[in-house]
Protein backbone atom coordinates (compact mmCIF):
# COMPACT_ATOMS: atom_id res chain seq x y z
CA UNK A 1 0.00 0.00 0.00
CA UNK A 2 1.23 3.45 -0.75
CA UNK A 3 0.27 7.00 0.10
CA UNK A 4 0.90 10.30 -1.51
CA UNK A 5 2.22 13.25 0.42
CA UNK A 6 2.39 16.81 -0.84
CA UNK A 7 5.47 18.61 0.33
CA UNK A 8 5.87 22.30 -0.08
CA UNK A 9 9.27 23.66 0.52
CA UNK A 10 9.54 27.24 1.48
CA UNK A 11 13.15 28.06 1.06
CA UNK A 12 14.29 31.42 0.03
CA UNK A 13 16.51 30.90 -2.89
CA UNK A 14 17.09 32.55 -6.16
CA UNK A 15 15.38 29.76 -8.08
CA UNK A 16 11.88 28.99 -6.95
CA UNK A 17 11.04 25.29 -7.03
CA UNK A 18 7.44 24.20 -7.40
CA UNK A 19 5.71 21.77 -4.99
CA UNK A 20 6.27 18.13 -5.83
CA UNK A 21 4.81 14.74 -4.98
CA UNK A 22 6.75 12.12 -3.07
CA UNK A 23 5.86 8.40 -2.68
CA UNK A 24 5.60 7.25 0.95
CA UNK A 25 5.45 3.57 1.93
CA UNK A 26 3.36 2.33 4.82
CA UNK A 27 4.81 0.10 7.53
CA UNK A 28 3.89 -3.53 6.98
CA UNK A 29 3.49 -4.34 10.70
CA UNK A 30 0.96 -2.32 12.65
CA UNK A 31 2.33 -0.27 15.48
CA UNK A 32 1.47 -1.71 18.91
CA UNK A 33 -0.88 0.66 20.67
CA UNK A 34 -0.78 -0.88 24.14
CA UNK A 35 1.96 -2.54 26.08
CA UNK A 36 1.60 -4.71 29.17
CA UNK A 37 -0.54 -7.74 29.93
CA UNK A 38 -3.05 -8.98 27.39
CA UNK A 39 -6.78 -8.39 27.66
CA UNK A 40 -7.39 -11.98 28.80
CA UNK A 41 -4.78 -11.60 31.56
CA UNK A 42 -6.31 -8.30 32.72
CA UNK A 43 -9.80 -9.84 32.80
CA UNK A 44 -8.55 -12.86 34.76
CA UNK A 45 -6.78 -10.56 37.21
CA UNK A 46 -9.95 -8.50 37.70
CA UNK A 47 -12.01 -11.66 38.26
CA UNK A 48 -9.55 -12.80 40.96
CA UNK A 49 -9.70 -9.38 42.62
CA UNK A 50 -13.51 -9.44 42.69
CA UNK A 51 -13.42 -12.97 44.13
CA UNK A 52 -11.08 -11.79 46.92
CA UNK A 53 -13.37 -8.85 47.66
CA UNK A 54 -16.41 -11.13 47.91
CA UNK A 55 -14.59 -13.52 50.23
CA UNK A 56 -13.39 -10.63 52.40
CA UNK A 57 -16.90 -9.20 52.62
CA UNK A 58 -18.32 -12.58 53.63
CA UNK A 59 -15.58 -13.03 56.25
CA UNK A 60 -16.25 -9.57 57.71
CA UNK A 61 -19.99 -10.28 57.83
CA UNK A 62 -19.43 -13.60 59.60
CA UNK A 63 -17.03 -12.10 62.15
CA UNK A 64 -19.42 -9.23 62.81
CA UNK A 65 -22.30 -11.67 63.27
CA UNK A 66 -20.31 -13.81 65.69
CA UNK A 67 -19.22 -10.76 67.67
CA UNK A 68 -22.83 -9.58 67.82
CA UNK A 69 -24.04 -12.97 69.04
CA UNK A 70 -21.28 -13.29 71.63
CA UNK A 71 -22.25 -9.96 73.19
CA UNK A 72 -23.45 -10.28 76.81
CA UNK A 73 -26.60 -12.33 76.97
CA UNK A 74 -28.93 -9.73 78.45
CA UNK A 75 -29.51 -8.35 74.98
CA UNK A 76 -30.56 -11.77 73.69
CA UNK A 77 -32.75 -13.14 76.47
CA UNK A 78 -29.99 -13.93 78.99
CA UNK A 79 -30.55 -14.42 82.68
CA UNK A 80 -29.88 -12.30 85.73
CA UNK A 81 -28.05 -13.54 88.82
CA UNK A 82 -31.41 -14.57 90.29
CA UNK A 83 -32.04 -17.01 87.45
CA UNK A 84 -34.73 -14.82 85.91
CA UNK A 85 -34.62 -13.85 82.26
CA UNK A 86 -33.90 -10.19 81.68
CA UNK A 87 -37.28 -9.66 80.03
CA UNK A 88 -39.10 -10.93 83.11
CA UNK A 89 -36.71 -9.16 85.48
CA UNK A 90 -37.46 -5.85 83.80
CA UNK A 91 -41.19 -6.45 84.13
CA UNK A 92 -41.09 -7.73 87.72
CA UNK A 93 -41.75 -5.44 90.69
CA UNK A 94 -38.38 -5.91 92.38
CA UNK A 95 -34.93 -6.33 90.86
CA UNK A 96 -31.57 -7.42 92.16
CA UNK A 97 -29.81 -4.75 94.23
CA UNK A 98 -33.00 -2.94 95.31
CA UNK A 99 -33.85 -2.35 98.94
CA UNK A 100 -37.37 -3.48 99.84
CA UNK A 101 -39.20 -2.33 102.96
CA UNK A 102 -41.23 -5.25 104.34
CA UNK A 103 -44.96 -4.51 104.51
CA UNK A 104 -47.43 -6.12 106.94
CA UNK A 105 -48.41 -9.57 105.65
CA UNK A 106 -45.21 -10.08 103.61
CA UNK A 107 -43.28 -13.31 103.88
CA UNK A 108 -39.97 -14.42 102.41
CA UNK A 109 -41.93 -16.40 99.81
CA UNK A 110 -44.12 -13.42 98.80
CA UNK A 111 -41.03 -11.22 98.41
CA UNK A 112 -39.34 -13.94 96.33
CA UNK A 113 -42.49 -14.10 94.19
CA UNK A 114 -42.24 -10.36 93.50
CA UNK A 115 -38.59 -10.73 92.44
CA UNK A 116 -39.01 -13.83 90.26
CA UNK A 117 -42.62 -14.72 89.47
CA UNK A 118 -41.61 -17.70 87.30
CA UNK A 119 -39.30 -19.60 89.66
CA UNK A 120 -39.10 -17.99 93.14
CA UNK A 121 -37.29 -20.94 94.80
CA UNK A 122 -33.80 -19.66 93.99
CA UNK A 123 -34.59 -16.12 95.21
CA UNK A 124 -36.21 -17.51 98.40
CA UNK A 125 -33.04 -19.45 99.25
CA UNK A 126 -30.91 -16.34 98.61
CA UNK A 127 -33.21 -14.17 100.77
CA UNK A 128 -33.02 -16.63 103.65
CA UNK A 129 -29.22 -16.71 103.34
CA UNK A 130 -29.10 -12.88 103.21
CA UNK A 131 -31.42 -12.40 106.21
CA UNK A 132 -30.13 -15.32 108.27
CA UNK A 133 -33.73 -16.32 108.97
CA UNK A 134 -36.91 -17.30 107.16
CA UNK A 135 -38.98 -14.67 108.98
CA UNK A 136 -39.36 -11.01 108.10
CA UNK A 137 -40.66 -8.17 110.27
CA UNK A 138 -42.81 -5.32 108.86
CA UNK A 139 -40.67 -2.20 108.40
CA UNK A 140 -37.47 -4.24 107.93
CA UNK A 141 -35.21 -3.23 105.02
CA UNK A 142 -34.26 -6.19 102.84
CA UNK A 143 -31.58 -6.01 100.15
CA UNK A 144 -32.82 -8.04 97.17
CA UNK A 145 -30.13 -10.53 96.10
Amino acid sequence: MAAVEIVEECEFSEIEQPAFLRLVTVQTTPRELRSGPSLAQRRASRARMLQRRRRTLIAVALITGLAFLSWPGHAFGGTTNTGLSTDLANSSVLASGMVYVVQPGDTVSSIADMVNPVDPKFVRVELIRELGSSYVVPGEHVLIP
